[in-house]
């Protein structure tokens, strides 16, 4: 019991002393940059997904 209070103790030493965390702005630029991206590259699938629809459509159409 001895050793996971120390790990617990030292993690929190860690956590709170040596960790650099990012700033509240910082993060809200990056969550919208993620967003962005996430929204581009589900247009993208999306985009591929209709045209290999589209394309599969039309081969089934002409057997």
């Amino acid at each position: 019991m001895k050793k996971v209070i120390e790990f617990l103790q030292e993690s929190r030493d860690e956590m709170t002393e040596h960790v650099t965390w990012s700033s509240f702005k910082s993060l809200q630029q990056t969550s919208v940059v993620v967003l962005v991206a996430s929204l581009i590259f589900a247009l993208i699938v999306f985009g591929m997904d209709q045209a290999f629809q589209f394309g599969l459509g039309e081969i089934y159409k002409s057997f």
